[in-house]
């Protein structure tokens, strides 16, 4: 597959200010890169969601996202049956939230997705060594 002309001209450009030493000052330089997960956003939305982020706005499924795994972190942690009640309601309704803001995702289509959750949780996993540091 050959480079287009403006391939090319991009690629001279970039080599020549690395050989001016335009990148050497750049922040973060020399540690890793801090890459989003966006797996959970369609491929056809994640050009259009990156932009609004850097806007300062947020689509309402990712709010939701977000909140549905504070949620599930609540539930988790729950010091007493009322507030594992509480959560599990707000589980449920951010699942329904979720399954209608993104109909096609198959995750929010399951129907025995808090079940799953729940069962989850009410098994914790015992604390390996590096969770205790």
């Amino acid at each position: 597959m050959s480079m287009s002309i403006f391939g090319k001209l991009a690629e001279e450009r970039i080599k020549q200010a690395a050989e001016r030493g335009d990148f050497d000052d750049l922040p973060g330089k020399g540690k890793p890169l801090k890459l989003e997960d966006d797996s959970n956003v369609p491929e056809e939305l994640r050009l259009a969601y990156k932009i609004l982020k850097n806007a300062g706005y947020t689509p309402p499924e990712l709010d939701a996202q977000k909140e549905l795994m504070q949620v599930e972190d609540l539930l988790a942690n729950a010091p007493d049956e009322k507030t594992r009640y509480q959560a599990l309601k707000r589980l449920n309704y951010l699942t329904m939230k979720l399954s209608h803001l993104r109909p096609n995702s198959g995750i929010f289509n399951d129907s025995d997705y808090s079940d799953r959750v729940v069962e989850r949780l009410s098994h914790p996993r015992k604390a390996s060594d590096s969770d205790k540091k």
